[in-house]
């Protein structure tokens, strides 16, 4: 099912300019068929309870920026999706790989249940806190959202972190080379260690998965 459906994204792909034939697209299809499967039984094995059956998309909106991310679809259903944009920036299928495993991980880890818990904590304590300080309704308010935006970050470069980890396993697990795919990180902009900032620094991405690979034997 999950291979017609990226197949008939490709044909709207072809009706909307872009090539169904192009080596990215191909790639995208390839690389989604062999991960797909290892993170399904990855995320089994370590959430029997959780929904593992990942859906793996491309967004073909042609103004969409280069960006992959994962979310639930509202049956709870993991979701994996890709822009057009970002599979024109990856060199090789092991890149892609990479950057695929490390979002099926996300969801796998529960990072997004984390997050929106966190969130969910943080605008309660601020509200709560102003509150207490007899602040105004728009001051609770406004209190509440700083709160959620600090709660839903607090931990967000640790998520990244862990999601690098298991991301090079089943990178590997599928079949391609995480020793390769962590080279995505020297192409693409370091955020460096801002406060508050949602990824950690490349260096320590970098850093992770190399160890990662180091500690189980990877290639």
């Amino acid at each position: 099912m999950r291979r017609y459906l990226i197949l008939i994204l490709l044909w709207v792909a072809g009706c909307t300019g872009v090539m169904p034939d192009d080596p990215a697209y191909r790639a995208f299809v390839a690389v989604a068929q062999d991960v797909e499967p290892v993170a399904e039984a990855e995320c089994i094995k370590q959430n029997p309870n959780r929904n593992c059956d990942f859906d793996v998309q491309l967004d073909l909106d042609p103004q969409a920026p280069a960006n992959a991310f994962q979310t639930v679809d509202r049956n709870g259903r993991p979701v994996v999706i890709f822009t057009a944009a970002m599979l024109e920036t990856f060199r090789n299928p092991d890149e892609m790989a990479f950057v695929m495993s490390h979002e099926v991980a996300h969801h796998i880890l529960g990072h997004l249940d984390q997050q929106r818990r966190n969130a969910v904590q943080g605008a309660v304590f601020l509200g709560e806190l102003v509150s207490l300080e007899g602040g105004t309704p728009e001051e609770i308010a406004n209190a509440q959202y700083v709160g959620a935006v600090v709660g839903a970050r607090s931990y967000s470069k640790a998520f990244e972190l862990e999601a690098d980890a298991l991301g090079t396993v089943i990178t590997h697990l599928a079949g391609y080379r995480p020793s390769v795919g962590v080279r995505f990180f020297e192409q693409i902009p370091d955020p460096g260690d801002a406060f508050l900032g949602t990824h950690p620094a490349n260096p320590d991405r970098i850093l992770v998965v190399r160890e990662t690979i180091r500690t189980y034997g990877l290639n």
